[in-house]
């Protein structure tokens, strides 16, 4: 995940939208079949305004699997954060 600029807070993740500093809001799930195990996850974040556009990228090759709100994917995620 991409973070903030210095200076700001670093646990803020931000759009990984090229040149995009605002607050990611959407995880774009997606994996490469080529290179990827099928259950492979890698993640794009997206603010509000490139969602579309993001999950449209990884739509037309095939790679997207998944799109949900930045905090559904952490709760559904406690014990890669070391939690039970």
């Amino acid at each position: 995940m991409m973070l903030n600029a210095p200076g700001s807070d670093p646990a803020s993740p931000v759009c990984s939208a090229k040149a995009c500093r605002a607050d990611a809001v959407w995880v774009l799930a997606w994996n490469n079949p080529k290179l990827h195990t099928p259950e492979r996850r890698k993640t794009w974040l997206a603010c509000e305004e490139h969602r579309e556009h993001l999950s449209q990228f990884l739509g037309v090759r095939g790679f997207l699997k998944d799109v949900v709100t930045l905090d559904a994917w952490e709760a559904s995620r406690p014990a890669e954060r070391g939690e039970e």
